[in-house]
């Protein structure tokens, strides 16, 4: 038995070796015993209006069949009273409460609304801190991140253009060089300028301070009134990947003179500080911590958000649930895949927000939508399901036929407890930081790069194991989060491949 048990092994170990470099490898492991417990689950609605009335008649609507009340109002947050005045009715129907804001509406009124939230107890579940912020950073135009251990700032300006800005004081001198990439072209734009501050009664020169030998006149002088006069000046160099440098004219700059006063282009091109995709990755969860310490220093609050991509790096960021957004036409179980492995592997908690179908009245999906897909996620072991309930300004968009889908699924989670195991669940291993969206083929790798030959594989192959295993699925991430916990699965399906 021993020796055939040998050969056995034998024959796996070398299947696995000569496996084609752009084929999954598939380990298969022992079935874990652990089983999740049963969780608290919780099914809510938000309220996004302006109104304290409009909240109080929402809540005695929903009061009998959700545990669960979402705040989720940007006017009402700068209101405290108003907003104590509704969680307190909240709590008093018997319902849990988290209240939402964004860095600008909470702002001076955090450690205020943290404060009155001590006298809810368990009742606050938490605050709901911003909005799809993974989800910004896939499509968002307008996108900028910090380096807070160097002064390196990086903004994505659309949807090919991102700039690097780096400055370094010198004296009363501030140069701060700009390289703008164009991902898809290669073409890069070098702006290098030099602002200066003086306290003198005229304008100093800056003859003496050249690029490229060429010397910097100042481009524009501006006084003030207590006898400071700035001034800056700056150049532009358009570098192509053939070698070409180009003046902001468009004249060739390397057909006259020297070339070698000119970086070559693979030296400017590697001042790229996004060269791999752990670099967006690590840019994007640094800048997140960032703006949620604040916050998890002052309190154990419990940190919410809800996304429809790239939750993995939510929670690398500090958040303690996402909420996967249903919405679209997006694929539910890709959704629920790529959340739930996330957060199993961080040891948090996930949910899913049912949003928006259409774009226009009347918003939402028809209530036996809306009952499969809250059933489809509670099934799948999401400990929230909210459903959001605005039209995107102030009128609530839940009409009576969803409020009794609501009751409906209230009844079925009544009458179905669930044990959910861990020893059948499979999980696909992506490379680490790479933040592909898999809302299609066609999708990009951290709103940066394009779709190329390795994303449109992992799009198939992801596809194709979500056909094959269905609800078993995870998707996750080859970190040291996965890493720790890859022992809940019975079954591993590596990616093949090198990317970063």
């Amino acid at each position: 038995m021993k020796k055939r048990l040998s050969i056995i092994l034998s024959l796996v170990i070398a299947t696995v070796i000569i496996i084609s470099a752009f084929t999954a490898i598939e380990i298969y492991k022992f079935p874990s015993s652990l089983a999740i417990n049963n969780k608290p689950f919780y099914v809510g609605v938000t309220y996004c209006g302006d109104s304290v009335d409009e909240a109080k008649q929402l809540i005695d609507n929903v009061k009998n069949y959700t545990n669960l009340f979402v705040l989720q109002s940007g006017p009402l947050m700068y209101d405290v009273s108003a907003s104590k005045e509704i969680c307190d009715y909240a709590i008093q129907s018997g319902l849990n409460v988290i209240i939402s804001g964004s860095t600008n509406s909470l702002g001076n009124n955090l450690n205020t609304i943290l404060s009155l939230a001590e006298q809810w107890g368990n009742h606050f579940l938490g605050l709901y801190f911003n909005d799809e912020p993974a989800g910004h950073m896939l499509d968002s135009p307008y996108i900028l991140l910090n380096d807070n251990n160097t002064s390196l700032s990086i903004s994505k300006n659309s949807d090919t253009i991102i700039s690097f800005a780096n400055q370094s004081g010198m004296g009363l001198n501030t140069i701060s060089t700009q390289y703008e990439f164009g991902i898809v072209s290669g073409i890069i734009t070098k702006i290098t300028t030099i602002s200066t501050t003086t306290f003198h009664d005229s304008p100093p020169t800056v003859t003496n301070i050249t690029v490229n030998g060429t010397p910097m006149i100042p481009d524009q002088t501006v006084y003030y009134p207590n006898g400071t006069i700035t001034y800056s000046t700056e150049t532009t160099l358009i570098y192509q990947p053939n070698g070409q440098v180009f003046d902001e004219n468009g004249q060739v700059l390397t057909n006259q003179g020297n070339i070698s006063q000119f970086e070559p282009y693979q030296q400017v091109w590697n001042l790229n500080p996004l060269l791999k995709y752990a670099d967006a990755s690590n840019f994007y969860v640094s800048n997140l911590k960032t703006a949620l310490s604040s916050i998890g220093n002052q309190s154990n609050v419990k940190l919410y958000t809800s996304d429809y991509g790239l939750y993995w790096f939510d929670y690398a960021g500090g958040y303690d649930t996402v909420f996967s957004e249903f919405g679209w036409n997006n694929s539910r179980q890709m959704n629920i895949a790529l959340c739930r492995g996330a957060a199993i592997s961080h040891n948090k908690d996930w949910g899913v927000m049912i949003t928006w179908t259409y774009d226009r009245t009347p918003y939402l999906e028809n209530a036996t939508q809306l009952y499969d897909d809250m059933k489809l996620a509670y099934d799948n072991g999401a400990s929230y399901v909210v459903v959001f309930n605005s039209d995107g300004k102030s009128s609530e968009i839940l009409g009576n036929d969803q409020l009794n889908a609501i009751k409906q699924f209230w009844q079925y989670t009544e009458s179905n407890s669930r044990e959910i195991t861990l020893n059948d669940r499979v999980a696909y291993v992506l490379p680490n930081g790479y933040g592909f969206g898999f809302r299609g083929i066609n999708d990009s790798i951290w709103g940066i790069w394009h779709n190329d030959n390795f994303s449109d594989q992992q799009h198939t192959d992801v596809n194709n194991a979500l056909k094959q295993y269905g609800s078993k699925l995870d998707v996750v991430f080859n970190d040291s989060s996965f890493q720790s916990n890859s022992n809940l699965y019975s079954k591993i399906i590596y990616w093949n491949s090198t990317v970063t």
